[in-house]
């Protein structure tokens, strides 16, 4: 072995063994990790906002909430959804109305010039129908503006298109509580009315233009009538409506008081509830804003270095991942080494037990005969497992020590398995929360102008459970070969694949490469060639592979970007499944080895994770650890082997 490879392995060894202490440090005493899932400051405003129209604002709270949105504010007076993007017109109105609410002057310099940018880009009139309805509460828009979406939609049985369950579970929570909230037509009143942001024309919003096909005119039609019907609605039906609607919301409250345990769908229901005539001392009321103070990172003085000011300040995280953080820690610290009996991991694995759901939720009006199993994302999400969590979960059990969890492990994972086989969609591919969840006629709803809403296959989790079929033993299954095909039949021109829940080409691929070689397919396989040709052509100068969440709408960004720990890492899992011990491995080797901070982390200020593509992004702050660990363990298993890591490979055929 050539002496600048065993200088590698030697340096990789020593950043891999300091990664693994760092990610034990941060383990909870009860077996758990999570890292905070940083988002963009439309959740803080619209927790002002929230407080705001229940009448519990605090003014210590909005302080420190304002102190936070005015540090993310960037030279040129806009906000961003994501970090290094660009200036986001509805973001920054929101971002501007919570700090007018908190009391800075439109005629502070930072107030002007995000008023410059809102104007420049249309006004209000261009924002997103979401922040139209947010200005609606208030009386700052015309209800008669916001496209319709009565509550007789949950009335709707299945078999009938735009019923609630043709939507994704994040949507369908939002809809169905935003119904009620617009059935209301509530608008509560302010001491200043935002005209500083109006302009006395509409130009078109760029980028907002989007063909509409025929079933989307259809849809426009619907509206108008809707709309109509909003105003003069069947007094019986529409108490049959609401009634059913505030009983759909209430039986799904979590038990941590949040819905889904994701922001849209909690805020609107408290809202929801409030409006029907539920007081705030009312239990659910009560459990809801409890839970909603349990999601707010309390910071001082920037102390786990995200960008925030000086002195005290807060912010709301959009969702918590203890389960998807576990899990990955789990699989991380196997593959450093970590004995599978550690204490560590078993008490990882006994808490990732006690969190398995056995309960029937949404999914099950898909797969009615279907027995629950498997694992949420968040800490208490017992109506919305999903099949991502499940795989992961099961491959990080099957990597520990099995006495004396043995039997307990040995259960819940068969529960698991039969789980995820019969989320499996008809064409082969899995969805992460339903099944067959593929009507797309709902994003054509006028209503609809923000965010992912249907829960189609994804090849990010197709390739996740096929990686779990194969550790169970069965790569070779009839629901393995159908997963294969998908994946397969779903790879882009370029030789990668798209990635749904994380950012994006370069996440999707290296999620899928695993899984198809797991599954049984050759590296030499054409697929796979073209995907590790795409990963080595899309490699930085500096050794590292970066992608920015532009890639969804701009294919020029599509594999570049800053090189980042989480997205190097994810090429050299892919690299590395496939067999790859090239040139390109021992580089991507070298940058996190380099990149490496003194405590054994990795700095990551973007934002590598997708909550909807083209529109939410979020930065999980254990990604840039859990999966560097992971590709270093795993690239270095082969020098243990005596493998040379950088001896090379033949040229790729396409």
């Amino acid at each position: 072995m050539p002496q600048s490879t065993l200088e590698t392995c030697s340096e990789a060894q020593m950043a891999l063994e300091m990664a693994r202490e760092h990610l034990l440090s941060l383990q909870d005493e009860a077996g758990w990790w999570r890292g905070e899932l940083q988002t963009n400051v439309t959740m803080d405003a619209e927790d002002m906002l929230l407080r705001e129209f229940l009448g519990i604002r605090r003014a210590d709270e909005t302080e420190r909430s304002a102190a936070w949105i005015r540090s993310q504010q960037r030279p040129d007076g806009t906000w961003a959804n994501f970090h290094g993007g660009p200036g986001e017109p509805s973001t920054t109105i929101e971002a501007y109305w919570a700090l007018r609410l908190a009391g800075d002057a439109p005629e502070a310099e930072h107030m002007r010039s995000a008023a410059e940018f809102i104007r420049a880009q249309g006004g209000l009139e261009n924002a997103r129908v979401f922040t139209h309805l947010w200005l609606a509460l208030f009386g700052l828009w015309s209800w008669d503006r916001v496209p319709a979406l009565p509550p007789e939609i949950i009335l709707l049985p299945p078999s009938v298109a735009l019923n609630v369950y043709d939507f994704a579970c994040w949507a369908r929570q939002t809809i169905v509580a935003l119904s009620l909230v617009k059935a209301h037509r509530p608008a509560r009143t302010l001491a200043f009315d935002l005209g500083e942001l109006r302009v006395p024309y509409r130009p078109e919003r760029p980028g907002s233009a989007r063909p509409i096909s025929l079933r989307g005119r259809c849809l426009i039609v619907l509206d108008r009538i809707s709309r109509i019907y909003e105003k003069h609605p069947f007094r019986p039906l529409r108490r049959l409506a609401v009634a059913r609607a505030e009983r759909w919301i209430v039986r799904r409250q979590e038990a941590d008081g949040s819905w889904g345990g994701i922001q849209p769908p909690w805020v609107y229901s408290l809202m929801a509830l409030h409006l029907g005539g539920y007081p705030l001392d009312h239990p659910v009321m009560q459990r809801g804003l409890e839970g909603l103070e349990r999601f707010m990172v309390e910071d001082r003085d920037d102390a786990r270095g995200v960008g925030a000011p000086e002195g005290e300040s807060r912010r709301l995280e959009a969702c918590q991942s203890p389960v998807w953080d576990t899990a990955l820690s789990i699989v991380a610290l196997s593959d450093a080494g970590l004995p599978d009996d550690h204490p560590a991991m078993t008490r990882a694995a006994d808490w990732l037990l006690g969190e398995e759901v056995s309960q029937s939720g949404d999914w099950a009006v898909a797969r009615p005969g279907l027995q629950p199993g498997g694992w949420a994302f968040e800490f208490a999400n017992v109506n919305y497992p999903d099949v991502d969590d499940t795989a992961e979960v099961v491959l990080a059990l099957e990597r520990v020590g099995h006495s004396p969890l043995a039997m307990p492990i040995e259960r819940a994972v068969g529960r698991a398995l039969r789980w995820v086989e019969g989320m499996q969609s008809s064409d082969g591919g899995w969805g992460a929360f339903d099944a067959d969840n593929t009507r797309s006629l709902v994003r054509e709803l006028p209503f609809l102008d923000f965010g992912e809403v249907i829960d189609e296959p994804s090849a990010d989790v197709t390739g996740h459970a096929l990686e779990m079929l194969a550790a169970l033993g069965l790569a070779s299954s009839p629901a393995a070969r159908r997963g294969v095909q998908w994946l397969i039949d779903h790879q882009e021109p370029g030789g990668s694949w798209f990635g749904r829940w994380g950012v994006n080409h370069i996440y999707g691929t290296g999620a899928v490469i695993p899984g198809l070689i797991a599954a049984g397919l050759d590296g030499s396989h054409e697929s796979i060639r073209r995907a590790v040709s795409w990963l080595e052509s899309h490699q930085n100068d500096d050794g590292g592979w970066g992608e920015d969440p532009r890639s969804y709408d701009e294919p020029s960004w599509i594999g570049r970007g800053p090189s980042t720990a989480s997205q190097t890492a994810w090429a050299l899992l892919a690299l590395h499944a496939a067999g790859e011990r090239s040139r390109a491995v021992t580089r991507g080797v070298e940058w996190l080895v380099a990149s490496q901070r003194p405590d054994g982390g990795w700095d990551e200020p973007q934002y590598t994770g997708t909550g909807f593509p083209s529109d939410y992004y979020i930065n999980y702050h254990l990604y840039r650890l859990t999966f560097p660990i992971m590709a270093l363990g795993r690239c270095l298993s082969d020098a243990r082997r005596g493998e040379d890591v950088s001896a090379g490979v033949a040229e790729p055929q396409g």
